[in-house]
């Protein structure tokens, strides 16, 4: 089943306009849970969550096509950070909703606990793949979080785009979001993978549990380390350090993560190099 196929099951869900998703369920420090989801299996779960949840409509559709360009030193650092579990990290993004051509500069802190920052800055879409006239905004965040201070001074490239189709549910009594993402590629330089069988689930909630975690729980389906950024790198780049995401490359990518392009067929030994964190 595509991804594109499941999201008719929605439709028995009550429909939310994004003001409202923003008003009850902004969530810009919070707490994130991912899950690797088998496509066939988001019908269940999101039968099973109608009762609990509302989906995100906007013109009158519910699923909507997201790129987002991610950027770092030339040292990797927001990579190294995240490779080898800094616990203050940092990302920064561009991402564009293709269906609207908004766009926004991020960046995204990682504290203490899972705990989530993120800060963002309205973007023109034809700037998405530099940072140059968000600088001084980047720059600003990092200080004021105190996070990687070599980043703020280093230049910051383009280094990874990945695309996916997202549908967004709010679930009301707990004020948490749920999101939904399918026909997932990363793209480095000249190579695309793509993952077309497994979906990502995640759970945005101010601290507890939401239903969509306890269904998850039920269904045999427990939290993974993954990052649209970090996990995507590693897979592209097996050079690199990979050990916070071996066990979901290993368990999720090894069939269905196919390399289009010039990507090696052997895995190189991984670098060790750090690159600096503080």
């Amino acid at each position: 089943m595509s991804g594109a196929s499941a999201i008719p099951v929605v439709s028995a869900m009550t429909p939310v306009g994004l003001a409202d998703v923003l008003g009850q369920a902004a969530l810009q420090t919070r707490v994130d849970r991912k899950y690797v989801v088998p496509v066939d299996a988001l019908p269940d779960l999101l039968d099973r969550l109608t009762a609990y949840a509302q989906v995100l409509e906007i013109d009158g559709e519910r699923s909507f096509r997201y790129e987002s360009v991610y950027f770092d030193t030339p040292r990797l650092t927001s990579y190294h950070c995240a490779a080898y579990r800094r616990r203050r990290r940092f990302k920064v993004r561009t991402r564009t909703y293709l269906d609207s051509a908004q766009c926004w500069l991020e960046v995204k802190i990682s504290g203490a606990r899972g705990s989530i920052t993120k800060h963002r800055l309205p973007y023109q879409p034809q700037d998405r793949a530099t940072v140059d006239p968000g600088r001084g905004f980047v720059d600003e965040a990092l200080v004021r979080e105190a996070v990687a201070p070599a980043a703020a001074g280093s230049s910051l490239e383009p280094v990874l785009v990945t695309g996916y189709r997202r549908t967004t549910l709010l679930l009301p009594a707990t004020a948490s979001r749920v999101t939904i993402d399918t026909g997932l590629t990363w793209q480095d330089g000249d190579v695309v993978l793509r993952l077309p069988d497994l979906a990502v689930v995640e759970t945005k909630t101010g601290s507890a549990a939401t239903q969509a975690d306890r269904l998850l729980w039920r269904a045999g389906l427990r939290p993974v380390r993954i990052s649209k950024y970090a996990t995507g790198l590693a897979a592209l780049r097996p050079d690199l350090p990979d050990s916070p995401w071996r066990r979901t490359l290993r368990r999720h990518f090894q069939g269905g993560f196919a390399p289009v392009g010039t990507a090696p067929t052997t895995t190189p030994h991984r670098s060790v190099q750090e690159a600096s964190c503080v």
